[in-house]
């Protein structure tokens, strides 16, 4: 078994690698002055079962250019098997048309990683669950909400806890970390004028009193989950936070977050922190390294990846 990386989140595979005890092969991986992506791997791989790991985020275009030349380095160097460790799946929201010639780009993305050569997909919360049926190939849909949950016990007390959505889309995912915390659900009822714009209509629960926890699989704008914040807090909880799989967090949405009543936003370093993200006072991220070592372990032992789901 072998471990690449290109540069998306160079620091999340180094954790992964440390976790693997193992190293990531060496690699050249560069821009010409005309920003083409040059692959060139400085190790034998043939024979391999190799791990590739890229993240597609910002920005999405350069670092999924950059995941495809990289398989396809790895299929014309006769790895065994490739498979493309995608932490974060960019072009997940677009997986359907929502009006009339309109693209399903997620499922665009998804033909180009198995036309490049790829084997398999391990990924991790998509947006959408039946961007899995858009591969051709066996995917692998891990789940932050184990990680996301161990920290909650960690840091809240759950006789106080109300776990909410922040729409009415994301009612199963707030229900199922209900349950596993034994906390009531509260939701937010909202209306989107535009894309990218959301306003808080309503609160459907009692929350006064309650420490409220918004969960979500992406943070982008962060409109949506600073006016919920504002929300809970005009209802009367006493505390709220955010728990996110992906931080995005493009645009201003870190000035947002910062200037908003959110006590704290906790997500994954699926997506490598910028300085600003860093430097925000009340936004924290915690590691999926482990999670996704365990995953890759257990895909080349030929073992099931099911148990990670619990």
């Amino acid at each position: 078994m072998k471990l690449l990386s290109g540069n998306s989140n160079l620091p999340l595979s180094e954790a992964i690698a440390a976790c693997l005890d193992m190293d990531l092969v060496k690699a050249d991986i560069k821009r010409f002055s005309d920003e083409e992506v040059w692959v060139e791997i400085q190790e034998n791989v043939r024979g391999e079962d190799v791990f590739l790991i890229q993240p597609t985020n910002f920005p999405a275009n350069d670092n999924l250019m950059e995941l495809l030349i990289c398989i396809d380095a790895l299929r014309r160097a006769s790895a065994r098997r490739i498979t493309a460790v995608i932490p974060y799946f960019g072009y997940a929201r677009q997986d359907r048309k929502p009006g009339p010639r309109t693209p399903i780009s997620a499922k665009l993305v998804a033909n180009l990683v198995t036309t490049a050569g790829a084997n398999r997909v391990l990924t991790m919360d998509l947006h959408a669950g039946q961007i899995q049926g858009f591969f051709d190939i066996p995917t692998d849909n891990l789940f932050a909400s184990p990680v996301l949950i161990q920290d909650i016990r960690e840091k809240y007390d759950t006789d106080n806890l109300m776990i909410v959505s922040p729409d009415v889309g994301g009612v199963v995912r707030a229900r199922a970390y209900a349950n596993r915390l034994g906390a009531p659900l509260a939701i937010i009822d909202k209306r989107r004028e535009r894309a990218g714009v959301s306003e808080v209509m309503n609160v459907i629960g009692d929350v006064k009193g309650y420490k409220c926890i918004l969960v979500d699989d992406i943070v982008d704008s962060a409109g949506t989950l600073c006016n919920a914040a504002g929300a809970l807090k005009a209802h009367g909880a006493t505390a709220v936070s955010a728990y996110v799989s992906h931080g995005v967090l493009s645009g201003k949405a870190v000035e947002r977050v910062t200037g908003s009543e959110m006590d704290e936003l906790v997500t994954t370093d699926s997506i490598m922190a910028t300085d600003e993200v860093k430097n925000a006072h009340n936004i924290r991220q915690i590691t999926i390294a482990p999670l996704f070592a365990e995953a890759i372990k257990r895909i080349h032992e030929e073992l099931s990846v099911s148990v990670l789901f619990d």
